[in-house]
């Protein structure tokens, strides 16, 4: 496939660079330097059947970090260890483990239990589902995740976003009061096929920041209702409804309600900053939940015959009855495999839910995983990750959890607090599991309002200022997506705004798809380098050449813009050259280098370009593609009709080469 056998051509000896200057300045001439010049063939990958093409892609596809490499020239009772330790990375930690780790982890455990307690109660609320839910979900799943989970700070339960979205688009469906039978099994197999929500991932960085954002707004005015003490409230999750349904029910105002509410939350505020500010306190803002908890309970019981007008957490509410299960009781988690609903008319709502709220609980689960990874210099294994966060959530949907995941404000606890290990789950499930079995009745008297007050606590610091201002330094159309989601949830619905926002970050890919950027290159004196000549002022267009370079794949979605827009830049540079009375343009160069992949429609872009060219006395020159693509390019048989000076290794060997061609013409 070469273009010629290794010749040497002295490019400074014959040729001069000229450089077309300001229209107010004559044209410059000036020698540059270059070294030899050895002009190299341009050689095809290793041949390679179609299923070992195949194999290979689909293992850089789902496998980029190469999980197996470890098994290689390993005997067999190795590699069944590395196996266990693979799919299960507690048997990685678990034999290292000591008595000063195990300190540490208790230290860290029993600290973010107290947070993990009142969270999991006003968070299961947040879904419309009985408090003791949110129990059941901050015991299971933390066991599961000790055990396939890889990171060591991670803290598992319930979280407010995945809670506001399954709230929403269930009861948008089928009323929490009405049918709470229904209710219940929906959310249990909307937690079942959040398992599955690993398969897709369209939420970029962008999306998240305005879609947390707005859902904040609308879960803090939504807690409202528990803060002013308001009993007829809007079921209806956008501003506008909740607002004007906050105003309408004015009369329904407790006094006694918002005095406690709200001294509560500006405790609870107090703290966070406290501990924001001297991240050493962690403890502070970690045990002002509990505390605040226990406290409120406390005056409640104690003011109870003058206290009427707020409203309590009843037994009641923390113990449906339904006939497929029997009494839920004040202990372990009971089994809800039979209450999975797998056929009907609301199976639809329960799959798109769970999709949605499992897409957000694995990525909000990895980030935060890979964030405190970052800060003790270890790595977290996002198949293992995807693994561990679908299975604990496909487990907890049949034992009476909901959808979980690791949570910023809990991890954040348990990094601080010196958490070595995913032992500091297993101690906060056990300490949930002692309040299950022998502290339920201590929350009879828990008020309501302290839950709308740790809600609004939790959700408050999802309003990240400081990353959207950064969207708008560094990219205007990931702005204008997170402003869309925002927006949206606030306006329309939350999850028709977190399709809006999906439906952005997808048009901006597209957009980079079908509209790549491509641009002029210029040589630098004295070196081998192309450059764009905008990006740095020292690069100089050789004259009577036109290179070009395009930064994307070749594909059927933009190959007819990248024929149209190479034409075009040919016309400009024409115009330019005849405008400043320059060397006339005979050749054009397309740099390869960026365009890793190519199919059929570019190929044929790529030949109608050159015919087009050549009826201009154009030569037209393809330079450095990349191997698969210079596989195709050889068995479409368009390389023959470029001949051998149409293609070239680099673009600085095309320079060279075709200049001396030209000089040797009589």
């Amino acid at each position: 496939m070469g273009v010629s056998s290794n010749r040497v051509e002295d490019f400074s000896s014959h040729h001069e660079t000229s450089v077309r200057m300001s229209p107010e300045s004559a044209e410059a001439v000036m020698v540059v330097a270059m070294p030899p010049v050895e002009i190299h063939r341009v050689c095809l990958p290793p041949s390679k059947t179609t299923f070992q093409k195949l194999r290979q892609r689909l293992s850089e596809i789902f496998f980029p970090d190469d999980p197996l490499h470890r098994f290689k020239n390993q005997s067999s009772f190795t590699k069944l260890v590395l196996a266990l330790q693979f799919f299960f990375p507690i048997f990685h930690w678990a034999p290292t483990y000591s008595l000063a780790l195990l300190r540490s982890d208790i230290i860290s455990g029993l600290t973010i239990a107290s947070l993990a307690i009142p969270q999991g109660i006003s968070y299961a609320k947040l879904a419309n589902l009985p408090p003791i839910i949110g129990l059941y979900s901050s015991f299971v799943p933390p066991l599961i995740y000790s055990i396939l989970g890889s990171s060591r700070h991670l803290a598992v339960g319930p979280v407010s976003i995945a809670s506001l979205v399954m709230g929403t688009m269930l009861n948008n469906a089928v009323s929490c009061s009405a049918d709470p039978i229904l209710y219940l099994k929906l959310a249990f197999t909307a937690t079942f096929f959040a398992g599955w929500g690993f398969i897709i991932d369209f939420l970029s960085k962008a999306t998240l920041v305005g879609f947390m954002a707005g859902a904040a707004v609308i879960v803090s005015l939504q807690q409202l209702k528990g803060l002013l003490g308001i009993a007829h409230f809007t079921t209806k999750m956008q501003i506008v409804p909740v607002l004007t349904s906050v105003f309408q029910q004015r009369h329904e105002w407790s006094w006694q309600t918002i005095v406690m509410g709200f001294s509560f939350l500006a405790f609870l505020l107090i703290t966070r900053q406290i501990s924001m500010r001297r991240p050493k306190l962690f403890w502070v803002s970690a045990a002002a939940p509990l505390t605040s908890v226990i406290l409120s309970t406390i005056l409640v019981f104690l003011l109870k015959s003058k206290l009427h007008g707020i409203s309590i957490v009843r037994t009641t509410n923390l113990a449906y009855k339904f006939p497929d299960i029997g009494h839920l009781p004040k202990g372990l988690n009971p089994p809800s495999s039979n209450m999975l609903y797998f056929h009907g008319s609301y199976l639809a709502v329960a799959i798109k839910t769970g999709i949605i709220t499992g897409i957000l609980s694995l990525t909000e689960g990895i980030a935060v995983g890979r964030t405190f990874a970052a800060l003790r210099n270890y790595q977290v294994d996002g198949n293992k990750e995807m693994m561990a966060i679908g299975f604990m959530n496909m487990a907890g949907s049949c034992s009476s959890c909901y959808v979980t995941t690791g949570s910023f404000s809990r991890s954040a606890v348990n990094y601080n607090a010196g958490a070595q290990t995913a032992v500091s789950n297993i101690i906060m499930a056990s300490t949930v599991l002692v309040t299950l079995l022998f502290l339920m009745p201590l929350f009879h008297y828990t008020p309501n309002v302290i839950l709308a007050a740790i809600i609004i606590t939790a959700v408050i610091g999802l309003i990240d200022y400081e990353a959207a201002y950064k969207l708008w330094k560094v990219d205007k159309l990931d702005c204008f997506a997170c402003l869309c989601s925002f927006f949206g949830v606030l306006f329309i619905s939350v999850p028709l705004g977190l399709a809006i926002a999906v439906g952005v970050s997808v048009f901006k890919v597209l957009l980079h798809v079908t509209r790549p950027n491509t641009m002029v290159l210029g040589n630098i004196p004295g070196t081998q380098i192309y450059q764009n000549p905008s990006r740095y002022r020292e690069a100089m267009k050789v004259p009577s050449f036109l290179i070009l370079a395009v930064e994307s794949p070749i594909y059927f979605a933009n190959s007819t813009y990248i024929q149209e827009r190479i034409l075009r830049w040919v016309r400009e540079e024409e115009e330019q050259i005849q405008a400043n009375n320059g060397n006339a343009l005979k050749c054009v160069i397309l740099d390869m280098t960026a365009v890793t992949a190519i199919d059929t429609s570019g190929i044929d872009a790529i030949c109608e370009l050159r015919k087009m060219l050549e009826k201009r006395s154009l030569q037209f020159v393809l330079a450095n593609p990349a191997g698969n693509v210079m596989e195709k390019l050889h068995q479409s048989k368009i390389l023959d009709s470029f001949g051998l000076n149409g293609l070239y290794l680099a673009v600085g060997e095309a320079v060279a080469d075709i200049s001396s061609l030209w000089k040797a013409q009589p």
